[in-house]
Formats: structure tokens, C-alpha cells, sequence
């Protein structure tokens, strides 16, 4: 066998593990030196590009000495820990990462809970160690903690620390040492991670943890060989989730080196790979010797707690920007969806037009809305509900996240206040060195939907909210959610000027001057808390009287835009929010005001 290391690198979101992986591609000398390397190569979608995160697990390999140590970057959003439960699987063990300030966080949890269940040992590598606010020695003391709290053995206690800063790629493995290169990163990993103890010589079993699409090859199929070889030309069977198998033959297959995937004549066990030939094979699904068919055991996932019914636009508006419209082929890109997104679920309601889509969470559905608009579908979707269970003595329960907090001192009692109106019920709270405040809470999911943008405005964009699946809890009852009504579109037309100045002091406003608009569309916010119908399009009268004044220009106050995220937690249970490729709308579900106001009634 190869001496090969399989390792993942699970962090919270933001705390450097993509930025890191670019230095271990360079110093490695794995992408040339004369290569321009873009920064977090790996972050390869254009929208984990645009927001800095991390949504698809992703495979790389880079040689020291004689060594491949194959590295997965995986996602830091609790809203995507489905990609990261996967691929933990295919690893020996874990690089756990923890900003040097800011400690562990809740995913920071989650991701370190999944690893010490399956038996790894971490590397705990401290980083963002240049900060001037960076406090390594408490960071560590927390750390140690969590592993005691998660209920670590003696062996997992025992854990390496490497003290790093993935932006000016040095490592130590003692503060105070000489700043130079990622050398002692690279020496704990060959150290302390075990090489691979599967089988060469057994028969073939590859489990698959992810899947790719390439447009000439068709589905690729990622996953790790436990035991045997793989050839190309070989005959294999899948063994499939439901219990059936069925022939494949492997057509190519690929090794990862650097930013790239290498094809290979052989695969060993202990390798991490790529297969094609393999028609609808699914995640946790395994590729066998036809003559020893040994399933392994499925992965596991946790459960979506959020979901919201996605269904065809019916707007006036409807096909005039999007070129896929119909239930049919948005059933179809959904259906495309689940083939790699496994912590996804899709229902039929009793609406053929609508589906009931589940997921982890608002991140989670938003994204999936952002890729399908930009690949030129178009729909609208409900407000999202948290997805309630009851357990066996008929007792609702309900998700509850876990939300860390860290705000200036003056915002915290806004903040504690806003989250026990919201249900929320304070576990923690501790002062930081620079003075600011650090605040644990559990709250109901349903208490959070819309209260990301008002917590920022709250703490005049200082604060900084994680949250995370917690349990399932007891229903916390009834929670009031203030919002503005919505000023209601009267009927077609273009807006005006003349008629926006005189609206904007009724409340906040959505669009701006010259915009086609349609009757039950919403176009802002009331500042009382009834629905106004109003008339955006009404022109100015001419006459031929003229007095001083009153032809003064008009001063509009610019529109509020909604991102996709922001319309979806804006929204009320009696409306939609429209998504096309080139717009987001909100409108109401009943759009004439007549008929609106008999449901009503």
C-alpha cells in the first residue's frame, strides 16, 4: 500500500480552513510555485465564492516527502453539516480548527461530536494565532473542555495542539517558537494520524460519500476503497439503500492531486477516489466485488428541522424572466438535487403545482433557491415553518438551536430581551477581554426566523450571531412576531415619482421610481402594523396654473432591496415571495384586494 494520510478539516464557519488548505497547497510544492493560486482555491462555486463560505464538501491531495496526505475542506455552516457528516467517514481522523479568539463555537461542537463518535483523534490546531486580541492559552483551556463535555476517552484527550496562522502560512507546536513555515503542521499530521488499516488484498468495497456532475461524463461518484482494488474495465454491483443491487462497470477513475483530478488505471484500499460508470448510485451506497456483495453500513443523517413549500409563479409577471416554469421541471431540478444533497427531503402536497421542501435550515433552502434562479427557474416559495414532531405520549416537540452571541456590552440587554420574547432561555454569559460580551441561549427556530437582520440593526451591525440544531424540545407556546403591515399594490402599473414621494412617509419602501409593479404585490412596509393598499402609479395632474413650489424636484429615500434570505424572513404565513433570475418580489398568496379581504372575513 501507498503511505497515505486521510484527513478532513472541520472548523466553525469563518475560522480559516480554506485559507489554510491554500498555504498547504503551495508549501507542499503540490500547485507550482510560478502558478497564480487564487485565494480559497478550493471554494470553486461561484457562490461560495461571493459569500466566503464554505456549501460543498471538496477533495484535494498534496505529496510531502513521500507521502499523499489526502485532505476534504468541509463546510462551516451548521446549515450544510449533512456534506460534513458524510465525509467525516471516509477520514482517519480530523484537523480541528479554532479561531485563537474566538474559541469554539456551536458548530465547532457539532462537527468535533460526529468525529469523536466515530473514534477519531483530533489534531486541535489553534490559528488566526497573529491577531492582536488572539488568547491561545484560554482558547485551549475551552477546547479542553468541550472534549470533556462531549465525552472524549482518555486516548481523544490526549489530543496534539499546533499553534498556526493560515494567512502567513507558519506553524508551531509551542507559542514563542520561530515563525517560519507550515513544517510543524505538516509533522504532527505524519505523527499523529495513522496510515490507512484497510485491506488490499479482500474483496472490493467502496463506500461513496459524495457525488459530482460532469457534463461528459455523467455522475461521479466520490467515495473511499476499504478493502480490495478497483480497475478500470472492472465489473462491479452496487449495492443500493433500499436492500437491491445492480451491475455497473467502472469506466474511468481518478486520484486528486492539488486543485485537480488525476486519472488512474488502479485504485487501492485506503485511497480516496473518484469513479464514473456508476448510473444513479446515491451517497452511502457501496460499490462491491460481484462475487463478495458486502453492503456497508449507511450514513447516517440528521434530520431537516425547517421547510417551506416551493410551487410554480402564478404572478402576473409569470414567464416574462425565467425560462423554466412549470411544476414538471421544477420537480426535476429538485429530483436532481436530492441525487447529492442528502440532507434534503422533497413531498408532494396535495397541490400538484406546489412541494413541501424540507432542509436544515433558511442558509440551506436560500441556497438552493440562489442556484436554481441563476440557472434560469422561476417560482415562488412560503414562508418557512419549523417542522414539528410529537413524541410517544402525544407531547409536541419542537427544533431548538443553540445561539452564541458576542455583542458590545451596551446592546446585550436589547439583545437578551429580544430572545426571551422570542422564547429564548439564557444558558451562559461571559465578559471578553476587550470587553464585550459573550451570550449562550437556546432558542425555538421558529423564534429566529427574521430575527437575524433585526438582531444587526439592534447592535448597529457590531454584533455577531452562530446558531446551531440543538434538540428536540418541548413547545414553547405562541410567539408574537412584530412586523410593520405591508403596503399593498392597488392594481398594474409603472410607479411614479410623484406618487412614491407621497407614500414614502406611510413607511419603508421596496421599489423605486419607473418599476413595472401588479395589484397584491408588496411593495413596503407600513409603519403601523395594518395592510394599506395603496397606489404607486398615480400620475400629477397637469393644469396651467403654475405657483412657486409646488413643481419643486422630489427627494425619494433610496428603496430597501431584499437579498433572497432577507424577503424569505421578511414574509408573513399570508404571502409568497417571488424569485425569478432577474427579480425577488414579495406579494400576497390572495393578490385581488376584494377577494383578500372576504378570506379574511
Amino acid at each position: 500500500m501507498k503511505d497515505i494520510r486521510n484527513i478532513a478539516i472541520v472548523a466553525h464557519v469563518d475560522h480559516g480552513k480554506t485559507t489554510l488548505i491554500d498555504e498547504m497547497l503551495k508549501q507542499s510544492g503540490t500547485v507550482a510555485a510560478h502558478r497564480e493560486l487564487a485565494e480559497r482555491a478550493m471554494d470553486t462555486n461561484q457562490l461560495e465564492r461571493e459569500r466566503g463560505i464554505t456549501i460543498l464538501a471538496k477533495c484535494t491531495a498534496i505529496e510531502h516527502g513521500d507521502t499523499t496526505i489526502n485532505i476534504i475542506d468541509t463546510p462551516g455552516h451548521a446549515d450544510f453539516g449533512g456534506e460534513v457528516e458524510r465525509v467525516l467517514k471516509m477520514v482517519d481522523s480530523v484537523l480541528l480548527l479554532v479561531d485563537a479568539f474566538e474559541g469554539p463555537m456551536p458548530q465547532t461542537k457539532f462537527v468535533l461530536k460526529k468525529s469523536l463518535q466515530l473514534g477519531h483523534k483530533p489534531i486541535v490546531v489553534i490559528n488566526k494565532i497573529d491577531r492582536p486580541t488572539a488568547r491561545p492559552d484560554e482558547v485551549l483551556d475551552m477546547v479542553f473542555d468541550l472534549f470533556v463535555d462531549l465525552e472524549a476517552n482518555d486516548e481523544q484527550l490526549d489530543f496534539p495542539i499546533v499553534y498556526a496562522s493560515g494567512l502567513n502560512g507558519f506553524a508551531m507546536h509551542e507559542l514563542g517558537e520561530e515563525q517560519k513555515d507550515l513544517e510543524p503542521l505538516f509533522e504532527a499530521i505524519l505523527e499523529h494520524i495513522a496510515p490507512p488499516k484497510d485491506n488490499p488484498e479482500g474483496p472490493l468495497q467502496m463506500q461513496v460519500a459524495t457525488l459530482n456532475y460532469d457534463d461528459y461524463l455523467g455522475r461521479v461518484a466520490i467515495g473511499r476503497v476499504f478493502s480490495g482494488k478497483m480497475r478500470v474495465g472492472d465489473n462491479v454491483v452496487i449495492a443500493r439503500r433500499d436492500g437491491s443491487t445492480s451491475k455497473a462497470r467502472i469506466t474511468k477513475l481518478y486520484g486528486f492531486k492539488g486543485l485537480e483530478k488525476v486519472e488512474r488505471d488502479e485504485i487501492g484500499a485506503g485511497e480516496i477516489c473518484a469513479v464514473t460508470g456508476m448510473e444513479a448510485i446515491l451517497p452511502g451506497e457501496t460499490i462491491c466485488d460481484p462475487d463478495h456483495i458486502e453492503p456497508m453500513d449507511m450514513i447516517e443523517i440528521d434530520e431537516p428541522t425547517l421547510s417551506m413549500i416551493f410551487m410554480v409563479n402564478d404572478s402576473p409577471f409569470a414567464g416574462l424572466e425565467g425560462k423554466y416554469l412549470t411544476s414538471r421541471q421544477i420537480r426535476e431540478r429538485l429530483d436532481r438535487e436530492l441525487e447529492h444533497n442528502v440532507a434534503l427531503r422533497v413531498e408532494d402536497t396535495d397541490r400538484p403545482e406546489a412541494f413541501k421542501v424540507s432542509g436544515r435550515g433558511e442558509l440551506h433552502l436560500s441556497v438552493l433557491l440562489e442556484q436554481m434562479r441563476r440557472e434560469g427557474y422561476e417560482l415562488q416559495v412560503s414562508q418557512p415553518e419549523v417542522i414539528i414532531r410529537t413524541d410517544e405520549n402525544g407531547n409536541k416537540l419542537e427544533p431548538i438551536e443553540k445561539v452564541v452571541i458576542e455583542v458590545e456590552a451596551d446592546y446585550a440587554g436589547t439583545v437578551i430581551r429580544k430572545l426571551q420574547e422570542r422564547k429564548g432561555e439564557m444558558t451562559h454569559m461571559t465578559q471578553n477581554n476587550d470587553g464585550s460580551q459573550r451570550i449562550e441561549f437556546l432558542v425555538p427556530a421558529r423564534g429566529l426566523i427574521g430575527y437575524r437582520s433585526e438582531f444587526l440593526t439592534d447592535t448597529r451591525g457590531t454584533g455577531i450571531m452562530h446558531t446551531n440544531f440543538h434538540e428536540y424540545g418541548p413547545y414553547r407556546g405562541d410567539i408574537e412576531r412584530y412586523r410593520g403591515g405591508p403596503l399593498v399594490v392597488l392594481e398594474k402599473g409603472e410607479t411614479t415619482a410623484y406618487s412614491l414621494y407621497n407614500l414614502q412617509e406611510r413607511g419603508v419602501l421596496f421599489v423605486g421610481p419607473g418599476e413595472d409593479v401588479y395589484g397584491g404585490q408588496v411593495i413596503g412596509e407600513n409603519s403601523r402594523e395594518n395592510e394599506l393598499v395603496v397606489n404607486p402609479c398615480k400620475g400629477k395632474k397637469l393644469t396651467n396654473v403654475r405657483a412657486s413650489g409646488s413643481d419643486d424636484a422630489l427627494i425619494l429615500t433610496p428603496p430597501k432591496r431584499f437579498s433572497l434570505e432577507k424577503a424569505i424572513e421578511f414574509i408573513a404565513p399570508d404571502e409568497y415571495v417571488e424569485i425569478t433570475p432577474e427579480s425577488i418580489r414579495v406579494r400576497k398568496n390572495i393578490l385581488h384586494h376584494g377577494k383578500r379581504k372576504a378570506a379574511k372575513k
